[in-house]
């Protein structure tokens, strides 16, 4: 399978790609400020990874990207970031970014994927944030996460006579650099992290399972009442 991963060169993005080139798969890596440890991989793996830069929320660069990909038969939404902080000491411009990376972002990659996804799959990822509150400092991240849910219900729909299947995964808190800033008390009420590789194995089931579409995968189960 040809494979593409956003924000496939660090965290969790790391660990998915890594994931489908163990299970012999070819990977497209986007990146967007992760040059060094996409070059990294490329080195590694060589013709089995390919390596671009683009910013997802950027129309312009993802349209670019894909202009120069052929096939895909997988394509995992899941650049993204967070930038928790005080709801009012938040600036609207922070509260967009967010937005902008995490959904606009899987909007555009899934719009320009439909041409090159034949009979696959899109996967995106979304979080438990999206279904539980935790804390009111990530709501700008939380309600991108749950725009992504509904964001695959309705390419679900549109794709579906297009045989594209679409679905999302919502993982629990993940052991990755996006928490290194946490809390220590806070991450330890939230009790055990998931492993990042653990996650990529969900994605890959899931991409590789043909009778699955349109699903809400939740992956742990730590969430805070």
């Amino acid at each position: 399978m040809n494979v593409l991963v956003t924000g496939g060169a660090r965290g969790l993005g790391l660990a998915i790609s890594l994931y489908y080139l163990k299970m012999g798969h070819s990977v497209v890596v986007n990146y967007n400020n992760s040059s060094d440890l996409a070059l990294k991989l490329k080195s590694e793996y060589g013709d089995r990874v390919s390596i671009v830069k683009a910013d997802v929320s950027n129309e312009d660069d993802v349209k670019r990207m894909f202009d120069a990909l052929g096939k895909l038969d997988v394509v995992v939404n899941n650049a993204g970031i967070a930038k928790d902080s005080d709801p009012m000491e938040k600036s609207a411009e922070e509260f967009l970014e967010v937005i902008k990376v995490n959904l606009l972002g899987t909007f555009l990659v899934s719009k320009y994927a439909v041409n090159h996804v034949d009979k696959g799959c899109i996967v995106n990822i979304s979080s438990t944030n999206a279904l539980d509150t935790y804390y009111p400092e990530s709501m700008d991240y939380d309600a991108s996460k749950a725009g992504v849910i509904s964001l695959t219900h309705n390419f679900s729909l549109y794709l579906k006579d297009r045989g594209i299947r679409v679905n999302v995964v919502c993982p629990d808190w993940i052991d990755t650099d996006m928490n290194l800033e946490m809390d220590e008390e806070y991450k330890k009420s939230l009790g055990m992290f998931l492993k990042p590789e653990e996650v990529a194995k969900v994605v890959y089931d899931v991409s590789i399972d043909e009778s699955v579409n349109d699903v809400v995968i939740r992956v742990g189960d730590n969430s805070v009442k």
